[in-house]
């Protein structure tokens, strides 16, 4: 399949020069107008952007930073189309993070060697971005997978977790609620590392934790420490690592997702809209699944159960507008459970 290119420039000859030279090899979309091309971006997501630098209107500095600033669109390679030789334009579209520059009047071979070797690389990174990803995702899981093998009260907990948070966040997102901070995510991301929030407990005892009896306070004031522990895992990864974002997420689930919307939750007592919202979306699937799980010293509740006292403790225990979705999709919970074999 051809790689998709757009050209944008206010000269229609230069399109028309463009679009002859590389129709053979990719394929190609000519806009005359940065506002023609943020629209088509909207249903075309391309693998280059060709953009002239001296257009009315919104200029391609301007269009550029539009794109960077973009989540969606801010990884699409761009390369400035210009007649300027000028070494401060230079520096200022590096700066915004052009790849290229391609002078005008366009020389057939340097165009089509240009996009091709540009094109490559990004392949080639892409590429490699996805082996990392895919090594990171493995490494991740067995880490997570150990921690859960030493809690012998809770097989299947952090699958399940995961599984409920990515409903609840999409859910949000299509309802609108915390939209700004959810699609500020992403939210690939965000549900992968969520099967973090519990690596603190390779800290506990296994005296403590996988205790068959209901724990004594002094127990449980033990058991509440993997929230921090967890933080402190976390960053000694991070000191090794460049995938700041991914580990920031799993951080913030580790050292929230006990805390409570009146404040009355560990480790630090934060009060609503002050606990992340990892940590409130966190809360309702933990304890959820606590709830519709059997433990040595409590029978599993049923999913009606469940989500009656999750709804009983919205706007103590929950954020109420997150419990408020949770109870929508409710019986996209039950699903997940009967899958698991819980109980309905």
């Amino acid at each position: 399949m051809k790689k998709t290119i757009f050209v944008v420039d206010d000269n229609d000859t230069n399109l028309a020069i463009a679009k002859d030279v590389l129709k053979e090899y990719y394929r190609v979309m000519t806009l005359p107008s940065a506002e023609k091309m943020f629209a088509m971006l909207e249903k075309v997501m391309p693998d280059l952007i060709l953009l002239d630098i001296e257009m009315p209107e919104t200029d391609g500095f301007a269009a550029l930073a539009s794109l960077k600033a973009n989540t969606g669109y801010a990884d699409i390679p761009v390369i400035f189309l210009t007649a300027m030789t000028d070494t401060e334009v230079e520096a200022r579209g590096f700066q915004l993070g052009v790849i290229d520059f391609i002078i005008k009047p366009f020389s057939a071979p340097v165009l089509l060697n240009r996009i091709k070797t540009h094109l490559d690389i990004d392949e080639l990174i892409r590429e490699r971005t996805s082996q990392l990803q895919s090594l990171q995702s493995a490494i991740i899981f067995g880490f997570a997978d150990l921690v859960e093998n030493r809690d012998q009260t809770t097989g299947g907990h952090i699958e399940r977790t995961s599984t409920y948070i990515n409903l609840l966040a999409n859910a949000m997102a299509a309802r609108g609620i915390y939209a700004d901070e959810l699609n500020q995510l992403d939210m690939d991301s965000f549900v992968s590392s969520a099967r973090l929030h519990d690596v603190g407990k390779i800290a506990i005892s296994d005296v403590v934790l996988n205790k068959p009896d209901k724990l004594t306070s002094e127990e449980f004031d033990i058991m509440k420490t993997h929230t921090i522990e967890g933080e402190k895992a976390i960053d000694q990864i991070a000191e090794r690592t460049v995938d700041v974002e991914f580990l920031q997420n799993a951080k913030i689930f580790a050292g929230t997702h006990h805390e409570r919307w009146d404040g009355r939750g560990y480790p630090r007592g934060l009060k609503g809209e002050e606990i992340p919202l990892h940590g409130r979306i966190m809360a309702i699937a933990d304890v959820y699944d606590a709830l519709v799980s059997e433990r040595p010293y409590k029978k599993a509740f049923t999913a009606e159960e469940a989500v009656n006292i999750i709804m009983e403790n919205a706007g103590t225990q929950f954020d109420p507008l997150i419990a408020g979705v949770f109870f929508e999709i409710r019986d996209e919970y039950k699903k997940v459970l009967l899958g698991g074999g819980g109980t309905a």
